[in-house]
């Protein structure tokens, strides 16, 4: 008997490591797809669509958990002057007919999270060059989608189920993997005591002093010296040190909050290898947000914000600990920071 129940937990705990997702990102030709570390999977056109873009999402599991919209806008484009775009939808110059219930329709969004439907329509336009707006100049290419499809059905190891997209097979929904269960990064010290007038003045005197004996090429009229009280006796300090057209390499250290003060450096380590291979992240356009008690950095592939990497991190106690991390490396004018795709969340 307790060689059975010592059975029972190694094959929990292997089939656990089983399901353990390692974020992915990666285009298919005008396509692209973002795993995170739940295997939840996004995926849109990102050619030169002037607007109109199609995103496919899936949760990982047994359950047909998806959603697919159709949508008009972008960070520059403006769809309150267009007409509605359901009665104009085209698929290769052939019109495309959505009905409710089963989709919901507004003027420039159609959206829907039936499964019999998404299949439906996926059926239909997989094979298939163009989704467009008769009267525009609007287009969401279908040149990879299918590849995109097959990509997430691989990552959710949905091949050869009845829940495939492309890949179909008997096996039951039961034999896809569940998602994994979500990483807690715990908030140390909430609500720290308040830095006093004289730490503050102490700790901006310090900051000022590591920030001229760091090796910074930024000008010293823009040098900003940042310091946040992080736990009742550790402090944060950030120092502004270089800078390009629109981001800015800052420094940080915990520093005791008590003279004479003992630093060390703020090192970001990613849990994951991103797309560049560098686990460590520089902290770009650093801040903390007080609401959250997290240390965001946000890099920006242009100025208009439409592509880079934003992360959010949480201290533990000893060192800051990933807590979102969302990359949008197409830089196509479609959405900003807040609604990047995330590889990595935790709760």
């Amino acid at each position: 008997m307790r060689h059975c129940v010592l059975l029972t937990l190694l094959l929990s705990v292997l089939a656990a490591f089983a399901v353990q997702a390692a974020p992915a990102q990666q285009s298919f030709s005008d396509w692209q797809v973002t795993c995170n570390n739940q295997n939840f999977c996004v995926a849109r056109n990102t050619a030169e669509q002037g607007g109109l873009v199609m995103t496919l999402s899936r949760s990982a599991g047994a359950k047909t958990d998806a959603t697919l919209r159709i949508e008009l806008g972008g960070l520059t484009h403006s769809a309150t002057t267009e007409p509605p775009i359901a009665p104009r939808l085209r698929l290769d110059d052939t019109p495309l007919t959505l009905k409710a219930p089963h989709w919901r329709l507004a003027p420039w969004r159609l959206e829907t999270d039936d499964t019999a439907t998404i299949n439906a329509f996926l059926t239909t336009i997989q094979e298939g060059q163009t989704l467009a707006l008769s009267g525009g100049t609007q287009r969401a290419s279908l040149d990879g989608l299918k590849a995109a499809m097959l990509f997430i059905d691989a990552q959710q190891k949905r091949v050869g189920s009845e829940t495939a997209w492309i890949k179909k097979g008997d096996d039951p929904p039961l034999s896809v993997p569940p998602a994994p269960a979500l990483k807690e990064v715990a908030i140390v010290n909430p609500t720290p005591t308040p830095l006093m007038h004289d730490e503050l003045n102490d700790l901006l005197d310090y900051g000022t002093w590591r920030m001229n004996n760091s090796q910074c090429s930024l000008d010293p009229n823009r040098r900003e010296v940042r310091v946040t009280a992080l736990t009742d006796d550790k402090a944060l300090l950030i120092i502004s040190c270089e800078a390009g057209a629109y981001n800015t390499v800052d420094l940080a250290w915990l520093v005791s909050r008590k003279k004479p003060f003992a630093a060390r450096p703020v090192r970001l380590r990613l849990p994951f290898t991103p797309s560049s291979d560098e686990s460590e992240m520089e902290l770009m356009n650093a801040g903390f947000d007080e609401k959250n008690r997290e240390l965001t950095t946000l890099t920006l592939g242009r100025g208009l914000g439409d592509c880079g990497v934003q992360t959010r991190w949480r201290f533990d106690g000893q060192r800051f600990r990933l807590v979102r991390y969302a990359e949008e490396p197409t830089c196509d004018n479609w959405h900003g920071p807040d609604a990047w795709p995330t590889l990595w969340i935790t709760r």
